[in-house]
């Protein structure tokens, strides 16, 4: 009988060098780093749950007495953070962790950290595609958006903007190092799924942009906000008005 082939574990490191937002620790020191709780309680619900903790900082960050508000921004960045380490993965690594075992931490400022503990490269379950499908937008954000919605008073159709929205961002960071691939894996994305009707993408020489269907709140931050660069509208609606 031969034995069975060694699967070295990927270099998650090399994501780094992307961005912070792309970055996966996996430090062998005999579990995560101290101040880290596993991922899974970032989903819980409650007012004492992390996220809600977080939502309240965010909240009084951006300075909104509007929760909703400030649950899509902090949606919107935690969705870009789970695309960025598994899109990241996928065209530079050609796998995508499945953060299973993953630990978060959260910071004062900047990205979620994310620890995992070094797992070997998994025989492909399905395309690259699926495995995102599987491992990021099932396995993390369909989570997510349902903590986010037991915190504050989203509809699905915008959380999944949001979720195409910072797949598209991911994208125009990734451009730079492997757009062949990116823009291929993120066009079968928004085509499947829940993220079909979305938005819609547009790659070309000078890059890549993205129009949504849904608006992520932003505009409502304050006076003088303005539109992220995604959004559906040309320009700010009354604030009189609930834009999902």
């Amino acid at each position: 009988m031969n034995p069975a082939p060694n699967r070295r574990p990927p270099d998650f490191s090399r994501l780094a060098a992307v961005g912070p937002y792309f970055a996966l620790d996996t430090s062998p020191a005999g579990g995560p780093p101290e101040g880290f709780r596993p991922l899974t309680e970032l989903y819980g619900t409650g007012p004492d749950a992390p996220l809600a903790a977080r939502l309240r900082v965010v909240a009084q960050r951006l300075g909104t007495a509007e929760l909703r508000v400030a649950a899509s921004i902090l949606h919107l960045g935690l969705a870009a953070r789970f695309w960025s380490v598994g899109l990241g993965s996928a065209v530079l690594l050609g796998t995508v962790p499945t953060l299973e075992h993953a630990w978060v931490r959260i910071p004062d400022q900047g990205p979620l950290d994310l620890w995992t503990p070094a797992e070997p490269a998994h025989p492909a379950a399905g395309t690259l595609a699926d495995q995102l499908h599987q491992f990021v937008l099932t396995g993390q954000l369909e989570p997510l958006a349902a903590a986010v919605r037991a915190a504050a008073p989203l509809s699905p159709r915008l959380l999944l903007g949001n979720a195409a929205s910072a797949l598209a961002g991911t994208l125009r960071v990734l451009d730079a190092h492997a757009p062949g691939a990116a823009r291929t894996l993120v066009a079968e994305l928004l085509a499947r799924p829940p993220l079909a009707g979305s938005g819609t993408l547009r790659t070309g020489p000078r890059g890549t942009a993205f129009r949504r269907t849904s608006c992520c709140l932003y505009y409502r931050v304050g006076p003088g906000a303005g539109l992220c660069g995604d959004c559906c509208f040309s320009t700010p609606p009354g604030h009189g008005k609930r834009r999902d």
